[in-house]
């Protein structure tokens, strides 16, 4: 399998959820954010995960890893494109062959479907891999080759990597029902996947 790295973008301030946030939102009997690394940690890959300066909540609920870097994001406030830039240094320094960005906020996501990406992932390693939901609507995780690591190296705003891939011919690879795009920021988006999973 090649190496890849995988970045969980972290930094965000949860700022639709009126005080509470979403990152350590009970998922599973354990914080969502909590749940995630494990998950990648699962995976057999290095692990990087980036906050906004001086939040000592979400790194509380992280456990020690070999293989888990946790690092501040003094730019947070800017949006995504933040730690994308930290997580495309991170992986070029470890010499990763691609870099997996998975969100923070997906609680539908599943062990295997990082499985099924990575695999996607060492059949063609020079292309970006991108998961979609049933539905073909384009959502998370997504993998990154390393030669997009300079691009991604110099992103800004909060628009992530879209035109990064918009320069790309991106892999699509189904995910179960909306594994792939179910994202919750708010209080009343997190009642209504309660009252739909029972989680």
């Amino acid at each position: 399998m090649p190496d890849v790295a995988i970045l969980i973008p972290a930094a965000g301030a949860s700022s639709r959820m009126r005080g509470r946030d979403k990152l350590l939102e009970q998922v599973d009997g354990q914080p969502l954010l909590a749940r995630q690394v494990r998950m990648a940690l699962a995976s057999g890959a290095g692990v990087l995960v980036t906050l906004p300066p001086g939040d000592t909540a979400r790194r509380a609920v992280l456990e020690p890893s070999d293989r888990l870097t946790v690092q501040d994001v003094p730019q947070a406030a800017e949006g995504i494109a933040a730690s994308l830039r930290a997580g495309a240094r991170w992986a070029q320094e470890r010499g990763a062959t691609g870099l997996m960005v998975l969100l923070a906020d997906l609680p539908d996501l599943q062990q295997d479907d990082l499985a099924q990406l990575l695999a996607a992932f060492s059949g063609q390693p020079d292309r970006a891999i991108r998961a979609v939901d049933s539905a073909g609507r384009p959502g998370h995780p997504v993998i990154f080759p390393a030669r997009l690591f300079p691009a991604l190296a110099h992103v800004t705003g909060d628009h992530g990597a879209r035109a990064v891939l918009a320069r790309e011919e991106v892999t699509a690879l189904p995910l179960p029902e909306n594994r792939a795009t179910t994202d919750l920021d708010t209080p009343e988006a997190w009642a209504a996947w309660r009252a739909r999973t029972g989680r």
